[in-house]
């Protein structure tokens, strides 16, 4: 279907996501959780406190991924909350490459 819209000179409109959250965990388990969340696309870790706050950037072409890692932060032995502090989003067009 992209294709058949760039044959046509459609404008595509894509959206990209940023969101923040600050991630509460047992204290002596943060750097491995940091170490794990990491692992999810689109995560960074941008602090780990001693009392085990983590702050947390999640980016992503839709809500829909931001939405399935904040749920997968929650389920992580150790993790006690994940709350969202702050989420943005940009459409931007994408020119078709021929």
């Amino acid at each position: 279907m992209k294709q058949d819209l760039c044959e046509a000179g459609v404008t595509m409109k894509q959206e990209f996501h940023v969101s923040s959250l600050v991630v509460l965990t047992q204290p002596s388990l943060r750097h491995q959780l940091a170490d794990e969340i990491a692992t999810l696309e689109g995560a960074e870790i941008h602090a780990v406190s001693d009392e085990g706050k983590l702050v947390v950037t999640l980016e992503g072409p839709s809500q829909r991924p931001i939405m399935a890692a904040i749920d997968a932060i929650n389920a992580m032995p150790g993790v006690l909350s994940a709350a969202l502090i702050y989420h943005q989003f940009d459409e931007l067009e994408a020119q078709c490459k021929e």
